[in-house]
């Protein structure tokens, strides 16, 4: 989020202009050596091509197969768009600006650099939430109508909507700077109207959203894992069925929760010990403790593609499809049914439930037809 990375900035170019107090050199602790810069542009790069790519990856898989196009399939889709965009427009220069403590990329790009970050997050977590809200209504509540395509569609749009309106005030107070020669792009705030709002963003994006999330997941667990199988056989065999399916997905994405909490928790915990004790900022070794928190809240946009790839059979197919032309994977037809064709299981049900009405129709002609249309009705709606 290098809308804060900028305000540290701004607290370590204040730190630059104590060199003429005695205590600081020409060399301010901010040079680094060549090699230590270079480990950390390719441990940074790594971050951002994995990130792209795995994340163009999910897109794909979704947009290009109708079966994968649902509902909360879109709000992944919108997870991976927010994550592949911070990881190229945030990462690398945020990257480069903590690295020399000089913005070398103009005034637009420095409000821009104070705007987009926190749109970016905003729009990550808030998509998960999104998810969390939508199979909390499917599995909770399965017989209200599911979000249509329009509806979905109409969220995102909000989501994005409130993600820039909370993001403006960052980029509208952003501006270059000259610190002792250097070029700073910095954030200044009117009065303490800063502090107030670092703490109001991590409020909206971190602690709210993960509260909501938390009691979602938690309902739905507790659901699913304890909730007793009823129904004969043929019944108990498809209600398990898509019980262990939603039981899989739920996991998926509270790994998805989980790791995106923790890689940002380092990083907010620092801005608010800053908020309060600015101090911080000019101890030594700030600067690397600051790309190491940065790079850990960065990592996190490149988890997600590949949680999926694990823990889902359908992601990990499409992975496949998308990587075939790798000399090391092997995409067969199977892996292409997943992603076009119900599962064997529903072919199965469909061919199991054509039979089922026959049946009802042959019977109910006997004058039994009442009782076994009642169970054959149950069964389908299950």
């Amino acid at each position: 989020m290098s809308t804060f990375s900028i305000l540290n900035a701004s607290n370590i170019s204040q730190a630059d202009s104590h060199e003429d107090s005695g205590n600081w050199t020409e060399v301010t602790q901010f040079t680094q050596p060549g090699w230590r810069i270079a480990l950390w542009a390719i441990t940074y790069s790594f971050i951002v091509i994995t990130s792209i790519v795995g994340n163009i990856t999910i897109i794909w898989i979704i947009l290009a197969h109708r079966r994968m196009r649902t509902a909360t399939n879109y709000f992944i889709v919108n997870l991976a768009l927010s994550d592949l965009l911070m990881s190229a427009f945030n990462t690398i220069f945020n990257f480069i600006y903590a690295s020399h403590n000089v913005w070398y990329f103009g005034e637009e790009f420095c409000r821009f650099q104070n705007w987009f970050p926190i749109t970016a997050m905003f729009v990550s977590i808030y998509s998960m939430t999104a998810v969390a809200a939508e199979r909390y209504m499917a599995i909770i509540h399965p017989f209200k109508p599911r979000l249509s395509a329009g509806s979905t569609r109409v969220i995102i749009g909000i989501i994005w909507l409130v993600a820039f309106g909370l993001a403006f005030p960052q980029c509208f107070y952003a501006e270059i700077m000259m610190d002792n020669g250097t070029t700073k792009c910095i954030v200044v705030w009117p009065d303490d109207v800063g502090s107030k709002y670092h703490i109001a963003v991590i409020v909206l994006i971190y602690l709210l959203p993960l509260m909501v999330m938390f009691v979602a997941y938690s309902i739905i667990g507790i659901t699913l894992w304890s909730n007793a199988v009823p129904g004969n056989h043929l019944n108990r065999a498809r209600y398990e069925h898509q019980v262990n399916a939603k039981k899989k997905f739920v996991k998926t994405m509270v790994v998805v929760v989980i790791i995106f909490a923790v890689c940002w928790l380092p990083y907010h915990i620092y801005f608010i010990l800053g908020s309060f004790k600015e101090d911080i900022y000019q101890q030594k070794y700030i600067q690397q403790v600051y790309l190491a928190v940065f790079l850990l809240a960065m990592s996190s946009t490149m988890y997600n593609p590949i949680i999926y790839c694990c823990l889902n059979q359908r992601f990990r197919s499409g992975f496949k499809l998308a990587f075939r032309w790798c000399p090391c994977i092997k995409a067969t037809e199977k892996d292409k049914l997943k992603l076009k064709s119900p599962s064997l299981y529903q072919t199965t049900h469909r061919k199991s439930r054509t039979t089922i009405s026959s049946l009802v129709y042959d019977v109910h002609w006997l004058g039994q037809g009442l009782w076994i249309q009642s169970e054959s009705t149950s069964f389908i709606s299950s």
